[in-house]
């Protein structure tokens, strides 16, 4: 019996350390870098969606600002999370756009007039990437250490599958 718990035991302990390093390979373990840039966030083209996260419109809203993502060399995909949804049948608002002034006339445009921001980088894995909740409190907590006041208002720039930077302006 005691050899049984002992096997059992290794096993368990060598599944713990795997899964240790494979979080770290992906990224786990990488540290959330915040920075403050001294200039005004970038004007966004977009479009803003009310509806529930299946919802079809979505998807069509984040394919066609992709489409004019690869249209326009050096544009990123952000979004801005009004409301966040609870669960798959909840009401979520969401912006979704480009940092380059497009010639569309039935997108929308974001105006940024903070004259500085908090900028948050993230890479690691997407599976292991940190919640968007310790995000805004590790970029929460770096305002009040620095005696900044956050605007609340929290734009994701999509930079890869890898890397995302998270913008706070500050009022």
């Amino acid at each position: 019996m005691k050899k049984r718990v002992l096997i059992a035991s290794g096993i368990l302990a060598g599944l713990v350390v795997v899964g240790y390093l494979i979080f770290d390979f992906l990224g786990g373990n990488n540290p959330i870098k915040i920075e403050l840039i001294e200039r005004q966030p970038e004007t966004l083209i977009g479009r803003t969606f009310r509806g529930i996260p299946r919802d079809e419109q979505l998807a069509a809203n984040f394919q066609e600002l992709e489409v004019q993502k690869s249209l326009n060399p050096g544009s990123y995909l952000h979004t801005i999370y009004e409301i966040e949804p609870a669960g798959k049948h909840d009401t979520m608002v969401v912006f979704v756009g480009i940092n380059k002034q497009l010639p569309l006339e039935d997108m929308e445009t974001r105006k940024f007039t903070q004259s500085k921001y908090l900028l948050a980088t993230i890479q690691s894995n997407r599976w292991v990437m940190p919640s968007p909740e310790s995000i805004k409190e590790k970029l929460q907590s770096f305002a009040a250490e620095n005696e900044l006041k956050l605007s609340g208002i929290f734009i994701d720039r999509i930079i890869s599958a890898s890397e995302v930077q998270v913008i706070a302006p500050i009022e």
